[in-house]
């Protein structure tokens, strides 16, 4: 089979998650070749991929910036992306630039395509990254316009923001080439420090999302029990969707919930999460009265077992195909628990919309499960009063800046906590 220049990483939207055994090879071959994050920084950047679906001019130039990145970073500098800093990228967008000759293509062509007798989708060889063009059929001398540039770079801000907010990397060096290049004074393109704030459901559309989801389960318990509890256990233990999902290597039991024989505390274990890190989450005494709820549900003792196997998110269905096949008591994937989520999603946003709040509504159906997950810290943090370290720890971040991200005041909530500050405490001593 002939193969392009330069790999295509990422499918049509329809495809992504369906996954392709070429490119997951390739990024094997990656991984074992000195590029150790490339696993990571593939299924990151799916996971992100999949959060533009609901545009598909936004998807289209997102996966061509981050296949000319992850181009860059894996065959021409052969670094990791966690390790890029704002000199790596000033060399990338030298690169962009002055690209090699052959990696530059005169005529759209899809990225994969179907093989003949086959359902397995290709790269296609005469794919190439870079697009120059032709005046009368003669080939001009390529060049990067300045608007290219800056919606290339807002772009791969924009990727290693979610990276941060995966506690993936520490840095954001696309915002850092950003912040001192020629377009720092244009806010256009520049990431708002809050912008974490804005992943997060304010508490009428998470009331929409809690009393949807609450109804469905009590009118179809088969189909939507479980749908309530994962969803309140995504929000109240801050959990990626990695997390609750089998996948290679991990698969969720419900011995990850356990009791601390001394204190009687309740605690869920994640003994693996995306990025190799295991954590501890405090469970509150309403997740923990959501749990009883669930395993009532499957037939089960209130409290789980020590060492008790069994799954965390079960089938409806038997598996058909992979190594689960003809099994019913086996996790969901990735790819069924993101649809399930989404479908509560979108159905909250309609009884949102239908309750008169189109606004709301729309911004609901822009967000998904990995949302949750920053619901969870945003309201624990500004609404609950959580102290920033607890939430640190239970989120699993290795900073204390991190989670202090998700910390939000209005301009008028810092003028009424300071409206009343004394300029001395003990109105002078002397």
């Amino acid at each position: 089979m002939q193969l392009p220049n330069v790999m295509p990483l990422f499918d049509s939207i329809q495809f992504i998650q369906s996954g392709n055994p070429i490119i997951n090879q390739h990024i094997t071959q990656l991984a074992l070749c000195g590029i150790e994050d490339a696993s990571l920084v593939f299924e990151h950047a799916t996971d992100w991929l999949c959060e533009q679906k609901f545009s598909e001019n936004n998807y289209k130039a997102y996966r061509s910036e981050l296949t000319t990145f992850l181009h860059w970073c894996f065959d021409v500098a052969q670094i990791e992306v966690s390790a890029a800093g704002r000199k790596e990228i000033s060399q990338y967008v030298e690169y962009c630039q002055a690209p090699p000759l052959t990696l530059i293509g005169f005529y759209n062509v899809a990225q994969f395509k179907e093989q003949k007798g086959s359902e397995l989708r290709s790269p296609n060889p005469q794919w190439l990254p870079f697009r120059g063009k032709k005046v009368e059929g003669v080939v001009q001398p390529y060049s990067l316009s300045e608007s290219a540039l800056k919606t290339k770079m807002a772009i791969l801000s924009s990727f290693y923001a979610y990276l941060m907010s995966e506690d993936f990397v520490e840095k954001n060096p696309a915002q850092m080439w950003l912040n001192k290049s020629r377009f720092s004074s244009n806010k256009k393109y520049r990431i708002n420090n809050d912008g974490e704030n804005q992943l997060a459901f304010t508490e009428l559309q998470w009331s929409y999302v809690m009393s949807t989801v609450t109804k469905l389960a009590a009118e179809q318990p088969e189909l939507h029990q479980r749908s309530l509890f994962l969803i309140k256990l995504i929000y109240a233990c801050y959990l990626r969707v990695s997390e609750v999902s089998a996948r290679a290597g991990y698969s969720p039991i419900m011995d990850q919930f356990k009791r601390n024989p001394q204190t009687g505390i309740w605690s869920f274990h994640i003994p693996s999460s995306k990025g190799g890190k295991r954590r501890t989450v405090s469970m509150s005494d309403a997740l923990l009265a959501a749990l009883v709820e669930y395993r009532h549900y499957l037939n089960l003792p209130d409290y789980p077992k020590t060492n008790e196997g069994h799954p965390l998110i079960i089938r409806q269905k038997a598996a058909g195909r992979g190594r689960e096949v003809g099994l019913i008591n086996a996790n969901l994937g990735i790819r069924q628990i993101r649809k399930e989520v989404d479908k509560i999603i979108v159905l909250a946003a309609i009884c949102a919309e239908n309750d008169g709040f189109v606004e709301d509504g729309a911004q609901m159906r822009q967000l998904s499960i990995h949302n949750i997950r920053h619901t969870g810290i945003t309201h624990d943090i500004n609404i609950h009063g959580r102290p920033l370290s607890h939430v640190q720890a239970d989120a699993g971040h290795e900073s204390i800046d991190t989670t202090s991200q998700y910390l939000h005041t209005t301009q008028i909530e810092r003028h009424q906590s300071g409206q009343n500050r004394p300029l001395d405490n003990l109105q002078g001593i002397g």
